[in-house]
């Protein structure tokens, strides 16, 4: 990303609420594709790939265009490449370790230039592309063995790795920004974080990082035990662009949690909740209408919490249009001044 857009991005936080896309899982399961839409040109892969939605920047890069543009048309500011599982950790569970940085500046360059043909056609909101890096589906701080809390299935080093790997593929790719987000444990996150840093110290340039956390239940933790004022302690040395929470919880029960972050962190807030809370029923999974979760997202924008705003879990098009409209006229967080260690 140019210094330009960045600064042009900081500028339009300040004037703004910005507009983050919604779920790409949701969407591309309403798609209803076959087993032969993941496999594609893999015919011959010995493990089964149904299910990959990563895979699909590569097998069916234009249901994922279209899913971008959907949100485009729906007014997000910030879309998200398809890469939640694009790491050589998770894409083992398909081995498709070997396809990561494919994968990764496949889904980057299909987002880019969705953001770019939506901002020619509205030069007076340009669209920026946030390069999506997932928790794995190990966590390096907590036992996946009961009778063994000792055991780890990873090591720091090993995410370490796997997150600069798909770093590489997502800024060759041309993201503007690197989003590490739903981050249960916070250990996976800081390899994350240790491996952008490593990575923009070799390349010599920055990109804006936004760091979302995910509350996982009534506790108010994350899995790993830390609450919202210790995760951003634990985050805040990277000076993130922004920080905030996803998944997990809608809005309703997430709000004591954003509030907290939006009291203690001396940078934008972000905030993507799941569509309240899952329902097999729904048509989405999950039991929020648009206009439920907008409301929802249009207090917290009134009582001066939030800087973006998107959805995750259940979200689509309709609730991001909700969402644009109902904080469309409303002023943006106002960073404060806070010390490091409070008294």
């Amino acid at each position: 990303m140019q210094p330009d857009r960045t600064a042009e991005l900081v500028r339009l936080l300040r004037q703004r609420i910005l507009v983050l896309d919604g779920a790409m899982g949701t969407m591309l399961q309403q798609c209803k594709l076959a087993p032969g839409d993941f496999r594609g040109h893999f015919h011959d892969h010995a493990h089964e790939l149904a299910g990959d939605n990563d895979l699909l920047v590569l097998t069916k890069p234009e249901v994922v265009r279209e899913v971008h543009d959907r949100y485009l048309e729906a007014g997000a500011d910030i879309i998200e490449t398809n890469t939640f599982n694009a790491t050589s950790i998770a894409q083992g569970d398909y081995g498709m370790e070997g396809q990561v940085r494919a994968m990764n500046v496949a889904a980057a360059r299909i987002a880019r230039e969705a953001a770019d043909a939506w901002t020619a056609r509205t030069p007076g909101k340009p669209r920026f592309v946030a390069g999506v890096l997932g928790p794995t589906n190990r966590t390096a701080s907590i036992s996946p063995d009961v009778n063994d809390p000792g055991a780890r299935n990873v090591t720091y080093d090993q995410l370490v790795a796997a997150y600069s790997e798909a770093i590489t593929g997502l800024v060759e790719g041309g993201v503007d920004i690197l989003l590490v987000e739903t981050i249960f444990d916070t250990l996976n996150a800081k390899a994350a974080l240790f491996a952008i840093e490593t990575f923009f110290a070799k390349a010599g340039q920055r990109l804006p990082v936004i760091v979302s956390g995910t509350i996982t239940d009534a506790s108010g933790r994350t899995l790993s035990g830390q609450t919202p004022e210790a995760f951003w302690n634990s985050v805040r040395h990277v000076q993130p662009l922004a920080v905030g929470l996803n998944c997990a919880l809608g809005a309703a029960l997430m709000r004591p949690y954003i509030e907290e972050i939006a009291r203690v962190a001396d940078t934008f807030v972000s905030c993507h909740p799941n569509a309240g809370l899952p329902n097999p029923m729904a048509d989405t999974g999950y039991d929020e209408t648009p206009a439920q979760t907008s409301a929802l997202l249009e207090d917290f924008a009134k009582s001066g919490f939030v800087n973006i705003v998107g959805g995750c879990c259940g979200t689509t098009p309709a609730h991001i249009k909700a969402i644009a409209d109902a904080v469309a006229a409303l002023p943006p967080r106002a960073v404060p001044q806070v010390d490091a260690c409070p008294a």
